[in-house]
């Protein structure tokens, strides 16, 4: 039974008690008449007997008879009502076993507004909690299997070649000092990429959980990304990359980490440079638009399926283009870029096509953040 204006178990125990005391009462009446109606047609008829005075029924023996009735149909009326909402409460104590058994699937009808109705709501709702609670969990162990596997194969390459470019100079004793420095060299670059890699994975974990400390204030973007381009000269020279920048603006002032912008910059360039190589140019652009800033990272080399653009920016992704090409790298540096500009305020998007791959982050000029996140 749903009674909108019920709200409580006490409020439903009086309304059953006064259903079934009004059911009662209309059925003391009827019996009360019956009762007269049966009286007088004996007496007219000329029975007696010891139950029977000189108006019908005895007094006390109509009286007994009418409470005892009255009272049995007072408890069947109430075992009525009683009985449907108990059913009711079966319902909801078979969906808690269920619950505590591990069945997080099973939906407790809410029927009533009252405590029960609201134990119900409130299971419901504790079910919805532990399935997002264990959903998150799945998803943090599947995260940190991620993150072990990639670590232990990204890692283990470099570390590897450290290992044996070191073991065979020590081996070799007539080695000359040209050869020897030549292989130092090289396990001494592979050591800095190392180094490099596992700053990648500290300072993505720290972004992840909001341990980054961020420092805002006044920079200019265009001169950031002028400084950035300049910086990188050499790695484009490297790969025959010819690198062009273009902003109508003479400068654009932004509040921000100037750090972590820098980062986050930098990770798209060596993105550019990585996967862009055949393009042999690489293109920024940079416009304000209202109050936002917005940067566009432009490479020519490979073009990206629509599917695999939707997942760029998930942790430990690469593409299996850029795998084949031996690129290296921890599948971090697009969600770092990610991690940041929506510390920004911001956001990051990409796509690829015939005309290009362009990366476009979109900043607000001025934001409200605390000064440690």
């Amino acid at each position: 039974m749903t009674n909108k204006f019920i709200r409580t178990f006490e409020e439903r125990m009086a309304f059953y008690i006064l259903i079934s005391a009004a059911v009662t009462a209309l059925f003391e009446c009827l019996l009360g008449f019956t009762i007269r109606e049966i009286s007088e047609w004996l007496r007219y008829s000329g029975y007696r007997s010891a139950m029977m005075g000189p108006d019908g029924l005895n007094p006390g023996v109509r009286w007994g008879l009418m409470l005892f009735l009255g009272l049995v149909v007072f408890v069947i009326c109430f075992y009525a009502l009683i009985r449907r909402y108990m059913k009711y409460v079966r319902i909801i104590t078979n969906g808690i076993r269920d619950i505590a058994q591990g069945d997080f699937d099973k939906e407790i009808p809410v029927r009533t507004l009252d405590e029960f109705g609201q134990i119900a709501g409130y299971l419901n709702q504790m079910e919805a909690n532990i399935k997002v609670i264990m959903e998150r969990e799945r998803l943090a162990e599947h995260t940190k299997n991620d993150l072990i596997s990639s670590v232990a194969h990204d890692l283990r390459t470099p570390l590897t070649s450290i290992i044996g470019y070191l073991g065979w100079v020590r081996e070799q004793e007539e080695l000359d000092e040209q050869t020897r420095k030549k292989y130092l060299d090289i396990a001494y670059r592979k050591a800095r990429h190392l180094e490099q890699m596992t700053n990648e994975l500290f300072g993505f974990v720290k972004l992840e959980h909001r341990e980054m400390p961020v420092h805002m204030g006044s920079l200019d973007m265009v001169q950031l990304m002028a400084q950035l381009l300049d910086e990188n000269a050499p790695s484009f020279e490297r790969y025959g990359l010819v690198a062009e920048f273009s902003c109508r603006e003479k400068a654009m002032p932004v509040t921000a980490d100037g750090n972590l912008l820098a980062r986050m910059f930098e990770n798209l360039l060596n993105n550019a440079v990585k996967y862009g190589k055949d393009g042999k140019l690489i293109r920024v652009e940079m416009e304000k638009r209202g109050p936002l800033v917005i940067t566009r990272v432009i490479n020519y080399g490979y073009v990206i399926p629509q599917e695999e653009q939707e997942k760029l920016f998930r942790k430990f992704y690469r593409v299996e283009h850029s795998r084949s090409q031996d690129t290296g790298g921890t599948g971090l540096g697009l969600a770092i870029v990610e991690q940041i500009a929506q510390l920004h305020g911001g956001s990051v998007s990409v796509r690829s096509d015939l005309e290009g791959t362009v990366f476009e982050v979109t900043l607000p000029e001025k934001q409200k953040m605390e000064e440690t996140i």
